[in-house]
Parts: C-alpha cells; sequence; structure tokens
C-alpha cells in the first residue's frame, strides 16, 4: 500500500481496485484509454495564453496575471504540482502586486484534462487561499468533472512512482 501515497484518503475498495489494476499492469492502459491525448500546451507564452482565457471565462474579476510558466524544479523544490504566488512591493506612494502561476514541466506530456486540473486549482487559490470547500465548489465551478481528474491524476502519479518516470502519453504506446 505504500505505492499508494496519492491515495491515502480514499476508501480500501477503491484502493483495492487501484492496486488490482496494477498488479494486472493495466493502470496506464487504463489512464490512456480514458485520456487518450495529450496537450499542445508546450511554451510558457501558450502556457499564460490558457491560462488566461480560463481565468477571463471563470473569473472575470479576478486579479491579472503576470506571470505564468513551466517550472522544472518546482516538484522537487516544492513537493507540489503547481504553485500561486502573490508578491507585493511599495512603488512610490502606491502598492503595487504581481500575481504568478508555476506548473510543474512535468505537466508539457499529459492529457488536456491533467494541465486543466492543475491550472483551475491554482486559480482557484486566487479566490479562496485554503482548501475549503468554497474552493473545491470553485474547481467545481472551473471544471466540472474536476473530483474525477483530480483522482485520475493521483493515478498516474502512482504510476510514475511505480515506474520510476513519467509514462510517455503518446496514444500510439499503450502499455
Amino acid at each position: 500500500m505504500d505505492s499508494l501515497k496519492y491515495l491515502l484518503h480514499y476508501s480500501e475498495a477503491t484502493k483495492k481496485q487501484v492496486l488490482e489494476l496494477i498488479k494486472q499492469d493495466k493502470l496506464a492502459l487504463h489512464l490512456k484509454n480514458r485520456y487518450p491525448n495529450p496537450h499542445t500546451i508546450k511554451t510558457d507564452k501558450a502556457l499564460f495564453t490558457y491560462v488566461n482565457e480560463l481565468k477571463n471565462s471563470h473569473m472575470k474579476n479576478a486579479p491579472t496575471l503576470s506571470k505564468v510558466l513551466y517550472d522544472g524544479k518546482i516538484n522537487v523544490i516544492h513537493n507540489a504540482l503547481g504553485t500561486h504566488r502573490f508578491i507585493s512591493r511599495v512603488q512610490g506612494a502606491k502598492l503595487k502586486s504581481k500575481n504568478e502561476i508555476l506548473i510543474s514541466s512535468m505537466f508539457k506530456n499529459v492529457p488536456q484534462e491533467f494541465l486543466e486540473m492543475i491550472v483551475v486549482h491554482e486559480l482557484a487559490h486566487f479566490r479562496e487561499k485554503e482548501h475549503n470547500k468554497a474552493f473545491y465548489n470553485l474547481c467545481q465551478y472551473m471544471q466540472p468533472s474536476y473530483h474525477q481528474i483530480e483522482f485520475d491524476l493521483r493515478l498516474y502519479l502512482t504510476l510514475i512512482d511505480i515506474n520510476g518516470k513519467i509514462e510517455s502519453w503518446d496514444s500510439s504506446k499503450s502499455s
């Protein structure tokens, strides 16, 4: 059960199902069938545009983003998949703020839904700081299947732990 560290708060029945998929070597196939294609947002510029479009369509009154980029060090340094930062500084008589989102570079080659889930999660933190009911309601408003995709992302992270590397998300390669 140590390989299920991303699923600790799920039921024993759910964990048994996951263990069975792992035992049968079908977890990768399950995820690739569910999410067959990786997204095409590979550059920081494309990511910035994507995140801003998502923010503007769901959170019009949210603060402007000053930086959005993929960060190769994020999961090593912060033990996270994405981070958000609010930077305030005094500039003359005014207080200026910058809002930034950093996404782990491991999300350059995953399905669109996984990237969207991380972006939605980080955007929700601009309105709700804590992981509370209002936070998850906002996540679900922006991505109606948020909870299912979060679970599937946890399965993907479990797969990475088992294989010791990130699985290629090339749909022509089925494990």
